[in-house]
């Protein structure tokens, strides 16, 4: 019988689900919060976004704390299609309330 060098791949360790969801508030130009939301969707609708104030551009965006670190290089790569200002890092976060079943 032959042997293989085939390796069985690893499964991944999926983190439990968050509890709370992290955010962050940044400020692009009012004229591009369309241009931010089709890059954010681009990246595999990574987090969602509410925008805060309309005239001055702020928006909020909320994440799962497990994708911090691909937020962050999202930031990166958009900052060079348009201006983006983080606001408040993503030190703040909310409680997550179930629907009732």
């Amino acid at each position: 019988m032959k042997k293989t060098s085939r390796v069985k791949p690893r499964k991944r360790i999926c983190p439990p689900p968050p509890t709370q969801s992290a955010r962050t508030y940044v400020q692009v130009e009012p004229s591009k919060i369309g241009l931010f939301r089709f890059l954010l969707e681009g990246y595999d609708n990574l987090g969602i976004f509410t925008v805060a104030n309309k005239y001055k551009g702020i928006l909020q965006l909320r994440y799962s704390p497990h994708l911090k670190r691909e937020i962050h290089s999202f930031l990166k790569a958009a900052g060079t299609e348009l201006e983006i200002k983080v606001l408040l890092p993503g030190t703040l976060s909310f409680r997550v309330q179930s629907a009732p079943l």
